[in-house]
């Protein structure tokens, strides 16, 4: 019954759902501002610049070559000189904090930390959690970052041991870690041992599972519910289990190239999907739950970079060794756009020498160009060239902070000149008319659990046919453009659905439908942020079922308006069994309004909004 019900996706509710958009105050001005951070391949030297205004810049002197990672949200550099036995962190200046659908964004001089971290080789970065890991290749240690406190210019740090050193990774998983596992044979000289598997441990380094074999190990990423991770055998995933981590290997299939592996990783914020390097001409698309879990993109060179697009986790893009830019169309599995941007780069020679690497910042593609010595801004939409910023020394490494926001109380040229003279100057994004037209930073997003939705819960399709919102629609009428009866017949379709009552309860979801309940347990399986022909945006969060009637759909997706936890004053849901076709419908979004409100409220509600 429920699989004959409506789907639907979320651009009709953004853009026409009930509320009726605030106009933005005449003293808030729209800021888009990203900035770069270049670290220098042969200089112990970083510089920073922001996009519009690359003339203003900063140096931070560092004891050796960088290798730059933005963490936090962009509100931390961590600059890893692995050849140095340093680990530097500069705050970027630009802070994007999230309250639900109130959003601040504060812009300060980027400055750097005073104190540092040392260590026997530094190498592997994760960002997890409010936590940023550490690998010390050399040491047989992981060191743990507080990154509450980082953002305010302190460096806490916790030791984690591992059984012994070796060029691996550690990661939080719910309340635990996993840690990569070395093997005990002996090693020649300055080798490191080989990496033969995945672990769960506790805080004290101490087993907490048994090793789950992934020879080679290499390569770490999170998207969604789960970590993944580059083997010899495939890929192996991990999630959070109610006993600890749960581990499982994704076998590389047959229909693969053979005598590839994948060791570079990448996680969509948006997209529940893993977009990988495979040999040194192939990239693999990554589903960690439904089958194909692999598919292959060959290039036509030899890869040099690759970057997913945090803002459209749809994309990700690919320079190859002749100097052309690619954009991957991640759930086509295909390329779907090239354009040739800068000279050849040979993959030939030491994996360390200076080539192009890739970021991305709003609606543009940054890519460091070496042997130009200019970092290079490139256009998302149409892979052309916009400008290219010149840099001192040879430009490698970098990392992109930055996002937009509504600066306050300031007008014309007064409003942001980018100048940061003041290091308190700072803009506050109130923006919860701006998140419920769909216009927000990635950065904003955070995980929701059921609990923002718990509750019992009335469809409002009765109170369409039955009159009740005639009022609603007239309304519409007197500030849209199209007339009460034009509305009526679009929210015919909108609100449409035989599901009249739906409760949650902890993981329990049961739908009801002429009073027959169908009940079934879901889990978070992920979010995706979805971008819509205006430009706006909007956010779904997923989940699946893991146990209970077979009638239940597998799959229901929730927008609110809400991009952060929060409880939930009203919702949209899309539920059936095939997830990628959830996000293709956008004519039919069932909404849902607590049941304890009377008709008359459910009206009051709508007509506040």
């Amino acid at each position: 019954m429920l699989r004959q019900l409506a789907f639907g996706m979320g651009m009709a509710v953004i853009l026409s759902g009930p509320g009726v958009a605030q106009d933005k105050p005449d003293d808030h001005e729209d800021v888009t501002l990203y900035r770069v951070f270049v670290g220098d391949h042969s200089a112990p030297r970083i510089t920073a610049f922001d996009l519009d205004n690359p003339d203003k810049r900063w140096t931070f002197e560092t004891t050796g070559q960088n290798k730059l990672y933005s963490v936090n949200d962009g509100a931390a550099i961590v600059a890893v000189q692995f050849n140095d036995d340093a680990v530097h962190f500069i705050n970027s200046g630009i802070e994007l904090h999230a309250h639900g659908d109130h959003a601040d964004i504060d812009v300060t001089e980027p400055t750097a930390l005073e104190t540092m971290l040392t260590g026997p080789r530094p190498f592997h970065v994760i960002d997890h959690g409010g936590k940023v890991a550490i690998n010390l290749d050399r040491g047989g240690y992981v060191e743990i970052v507080d990154t509450h406190e980082l953002s305010h210019g302190d460096l806490e740090t916790s030791r984690l041991p591992q059984e012994r050193a070796h060029h691996g990774f550690a990661a939080p998983i719910g309340s635990g870690w996993v840690t990569t596992v070395a093997s005990d044979a002996p090693v020649e000289g300055d080798a490191l041992p080989t990496r033969i598997g995945l672990q769960a441990i506790n805080q004290d380094g101490t087993p907490a599972g048994d090793v789950a074999t992934c020879t080679g190990i290499h390569g770490e990423a999170f998207s969604g519910a789960y970590l993944a991770t580059g083997c010899a055998e495939g890929v192996l995933t991990v999630t959070a289990g109610p006993d600890g981590p749960v581990m499982k290997m994704l076998e590389y299939p047959d229909d693969l190239p053979a005598g590839q592996t994948t060791g570079t990783l990448l996680g969509s914020k948006s997209i529940q999907v893993f977009l990988g390097n495979y040999g040194a001409s192939g990239m693999v698309v990554i589903d960690p739950v439904d089958d194909p879990n692999f598919r292959y993109i060959e290039l036509p060179f030899r890869r040099v970079d690759f970057v997913l697009d945090p803002a459209n986790g749809r994309f990700g893009y690919a320079l190859t060794e002749d100097g052309t830019l690619h954009q991957v169309d991640v759930l086509a599995a295909r390329l779907s756009n090239s354009a040739k941007v800068t000279q050849s780069y040979s993959k030939d020679g030491h994996w360390n020498d200076p080539r192009p690497r890739l970021a991305v910042a709003g609606n543009e593609i940054i890519m460091s160009d070496p042997l130009a010595g200019v970092v290079r801004r490139i256009s998302k939409e149409t892979l052309e060239e916009i400008a290219a910023i010149e840099v001192d020394g040879i430009p490698y490494n970098i990392a992109v902070a930055g996002g937009s926001g509504l600066v306050h109380g300031k007008t014309g040229e007064e409003s942001h000149d980018h100048s940061h003279n003041d290091a308190h100057e700072h803009a506050h994004s109130h923006a919860d008319d701006q998140v419920y037209k769909g216009y927000f930073e990635d950065a904003q997003v955070k995980a929701r659990s059921l609990s923002d939705w718990a509750g019992d819960w009335q469809s409002v399709y009765q109170y369409l046919r039955d009159g009740t919102l005639d009022q609603v629609m007239a309304r519409k009428a007197e500030h849209g453009d199209m007339s009460a009866e034009e509305y009526k017949a679009y929210y015919e379709t909108g609100y449409r659905t035989e599901v009249e009552r739906i409760t949650i309860d902890g993981d329990a979801v049961t739908f009801f439908s002429e009073g027959v309940p169908l009940k079934a347990r879901y889990v978070s399986d992920g979010r995706e942020i979805l971008t819509y022909k205006k430009g706006n945006r909007g956010v779904r969060f997923i989940f699946k079922k893991v146990e209970g009637d077979e009638a239940a759909p597998q799959f229901i997706q929730f927008s609110d308006h809400k991009i952060a936890p929060a409880k939930a004053d009203h919702y949209h849901l899309y539920w059936g069994d095939d997830r990628t076709a959830l996000l293709e419908e956008v004519t039919n979004w069932p909404t849902y309004y607590p049941s304890s409100l009377s008709a008359d409220e459910i009206v009051a509600e709508m007509q506040a909004h």
